[in-house]
């Protein structure tokens, strides 16, 4: 087994307590993908047909406004985490937003059609599916409720305690458009910090 084969495999025990076996069923129906800086996994306005892992790489998901001719950052995926547009995912309807490799990257992938099928013929794959909703739906509520919340202060370091060198990888105008705040402002919190 490969070192990319073992890095998914120990993700999907850790994640849902898979077992050999089940992750056997499932493998024949990853596969990997390079996307490439600036690429897209999915775009706006179309049905996201797949489920990533990230190997390596580090990836936004954006909404573009054409009034305003304007991006809006919404959630950043990294390393060990999945990443996909959860809604279009399910629903199979068009996705409202961009999801974009901020460098180059690498994922594995499962299409909405296999998955579904690992879902009725396995449970362990059911209950894994169960806690993917469960874990998209998390970050939902969480990213409302830090709006609600939290300062532009707190925000900011949530995001580093999730994504921690997210900094030195990402220009700092997609931190600013995630936290809502313009880019001096994003300047000044990080003097504060630092003191």
């Amino acid at each position: 087994m490969s070192d990319k084969n073992e890095v998914i495999a120990q993700h999907l025990r850790d994640f849902a307590s898979l077992t050999d076996k089940d992750i056997e069923q499932g493998r024949p129906f990853w596969k990997p993908r390079t996307i490439k800086k600036g690429d897209f996994f999915n775009m706006q306005s179309m049905v996201c047909n797949d489920l990533g892992l990230v190997v390596k790489g580090i990836f936004r998901i954006y909404y573009h406004d054409p009034k305003t001719d304007t991006d809006k950052n919404l959630f950043f995926f990294s390393e060990n985490q999945f990443v996909v547009s959860f809604r279009s995912f399910i629903s199979q309807k068009a996705c409202w937003y961009y999801i974009e490799a901020m460098e180059d990257s690498e994922i594995v992938f499962i299409s909405y059609k296999d998955l579904n099928s690992l879902y009725e013929t396995n449970s362990n794959w059911a209950k894994f599916g169960r806690l993917l909703a469960e874990l998209f739906f998390s970050y939902a509520q969480t990213r409302t409720e830090e709006f609600v919340f939290f300062s532009h202060e707190e925000r900011y370091l949530r995001l580093l305690e999730e994504h921690p060198n997210i900094v030195e990888r990402i220009p700092a105008y997609h931190i600013s458009s995630f936290l809502g705040i313009t880019n001096p402002s994003l300047s000044r919190i990080r003097k504060r910090i630092k003191k």
